[in-house]
């Protein structure tokens, strides 16, 4: 099989070497998948079209596609999604990184400028929020934390594959991670937001629903997060949380509720209200 005629099946729907047709697939899926395969560049690809796939190759490709024809996320098949300047790992057990989270990122970066600093990331899944301010920031010290111990075990794993030695991860719910007189110049958050009853959930069958969904429509891990941060901010610190796109009004109240003041809500590259920040003065 050539890389033509396999990405001519994965995208048609021809017979495979079972007898067995797949269910067409996005052709940037199936290229993505057969590049993953081969390990080579799009270059490759559009250079040598009637390359050869060996027998192995070829029962990857064909097992991953019908994985993604199936309805798996082309991430989990791959085994890793990029986010910001990295290329993290992801397992069933975190949520695939999204592009809209990095508004959070960039937000973060902005508000804080200093060259040196500490930052607590709740709920780092993969790593994705807490890896690249590390990345940006290498004077920062980052600790990342999850209740989920397998979650954090692929936040380590991408700290150590991205290089990244100044980040500490602790496994914990929320400010249990933290002790009672520690701070931070910065805490960031994605935690779960989407209401139990969203009929978006439907299409997100494939990643952890505690990562997801929240009590309160929503907004029950939000509000724990608002209403903690400031006994572990610094005077001046900021507390960033990414949310639904029809929270913002809500999570601003939280915000100032809580006695924050800049409170802002930032779009996402959608143009949906996304990430909610404000600034901690005692």
């Amino acid at each position: 099989m050539t890389m033509t005629e396999a990405l001519t099946w994965a995208t048609h729907g021809q017979k495979n070497s079972l007898n067995e047709y797949p269910v067409p697939i996005e052709r940037r899926d199936a290229e993505a998948v057969l590049l993953h395969v081969l390990g080579k560049s799009t270059a490759f690809l559009r250079t040598w079209p009637d390359f050869i796939l060996s027998a192995e190759q070829v029962a990857h490709y064909q097992g991953a596609i019908t994985r993604l024809a199936a309805g798996e996320p082309l991430a989990y098949v791959l085994g890793e999604q990029a986010f910001w300047t990295l290329t993290l790992q992801v397992t069933p057990d975190t949520l695939i990184p999204r592009p809209d989270t990095e508004r959070l990122v960039e937000a973060a970066l902005v508000c804080m400028a200093a060259a040196q600093g500490r930052v607590l990331d709740l709920g780092t899944g993969s790593g994705a929020i807490a890896l690249s301010l590390a990345a940006e920031r290498p004077a920062w010290q980052v600790l990342a934390s999850d209740f989920s111990a397998a979650a954090l075990a692929v936040a380590r794993s991408n700290a150590t594959k991205n290089s990244l030695s100044n980040c500490e991860f602790r496994c914990g719910s929320w400010f249990d991670v933290v002790g009672e007189g520690e701070k931070f110049d910065l805490i960031v958050s994605n935690p779960p937001y989407i209401d139990p009853d969203d009929k978006h959930l439907a299409a997100l069958t494939h990643e952890p629903i505690t990562a997801l969904t929240a009590p309160q429509h929503g907004l029950a891990d939000l509000v724990q997060i608002v209403a903690g941060a400031g006994r572990h901010l610094l005077d001046a610190g900021w507390l960033l949380v990414e949310h639904g796109y029809d929270q913002g009004l809500a999570v601003r109240e939280l915000f100032t509720q809580a006695g924050f003041g800049q409170v802002e809500t930032l779009r996402d590259y959608g143009g949906n209200e996304r990430v909610t920040l404000g600034q901690w003065v005692f």
